[in-house]
């Protein structure tokens, strides 16, 4: 009999402030109990940080063991399975964001780059128990969700993106961990592949060819990772493109579509609509500042 697939869990299973659809923060302790599903294997489509403060324990991540104790600070990239367990008395901060969350704000080749996301190396930074650069900054994230102030993704995301930045100035560029299984390292280089083409290459074939993988194989490893057909991340990624030049430039949808490699903007503009559920004008009508 096959194994049933492990469970990729999506931000909508994590009720949030006002259920914003970008990123999830909360306590450790609060998150264990009322989630306790958690502990046992699992994956997420999204992005993930995870702070200890008090407590010890083991996080097993894509089957390697990693000591869990005050001051470590763990990283998962989308699709990787991970596991813990935990000392009664752990405390921390756990923090989900999409990627889209960050490309709002920041570039993909940033993202991508971070030493903790990239395949092969340690997915954790230990940081002194008492240090008093990141802690303070998850402190401010989880205070910030408590507050009802109308720009508050936009400075969770700021203090996100401190987090991230700071992480990588304390990691240690020497320690590496064996590399990732055969389907996540695929998952991760079409990403890679992704972030630097998807203006240009919008065809699942294109993708496979460069990774010497047929389509449907290509497909069918996304799927299993992440839940996701290859041809879904790359629409979520132009997307998440469209959205962010919508948002925060003033070009026209006609100039946008261009820049997205979209030769008719009236086909750009009903690609947007069967994705987002709206047109690009109405879109960005409400998402103005």
């Amino acid at each position: 009999m096959k194994a049933p697939a492990l469970p990729v869990l999506a931000l909508d299973a994590f009720p949030r402030t006002g259920n914003n659809p970008w990123y999830y923060v909360q306590q450790l302790e609060t998150h264990v109990q009322r989630f306790p599903h958690v502990n046992e294997p699992h994956a997420h489509d999204f992005y993930l940080l995870l702070y200890i403060t008090h407590g010890r324990g083991t996080h097993t991540i894509d089957q390697i063991s990693y000591e869990l104790r005050p001051g470590s600070l763990f990283f998962l990239t989308p699709g990787q399975v991970h596991a813990w367990e935990l000392s009664a008395n752990t405390r921390g901060f756990i923090l989900f964001f999409t990627a889209e969350f960050y490309l709002q704000h920041y570039p993909a080749s940033r993202l991508a780059a971070y030493p903790f996301f990239t395949p092969g190396h340690q997915p954790v930074v230990y940081l002194a128990p008492a240090e008093t650069q990141v802690r303070p900054l998850l402190e401010r994230i989880f205070q910030e969700e408590q507050t009802a102030a109308p720009n508050r993704p936009d400075v969770v995301g700021a203090y996100v993106y401190l987090t991230l930045e700071l992480a990588a100035r304390a990691y240690p560029p020497a320690e590496e961990a064996p590399l990732p299984a055969y389907g996540l390292e695929q998952v991760r280089a079409f990403g890679q592949l992704l972030n630097a083409h998807f203006r240009a290459e919008k065809s699942v074939r294109y993708y496979a060819e460069r990774l010497a993988l047929t389509a449907n194989h290509l497909n069918a490893i996304c799927r299993r990772v992440l839940n996701k057909t290859a041809s879904d991340l790359i629409h979520e990624r132009v997307v998440a493109e469209a959205k962010r030049q919508l948002t925060h430039s003033a070009q026209s949808v006609a100039q946008v579509a261009a820049a997205l490699g979209f030769d008719d903007a009236s086909y750009f503009a009903r690609y947007f609509r069967k994705y987002v559920g709206q047109t690009p004008e109405a879109f960005r009508q409400s998402h103005k500042h």
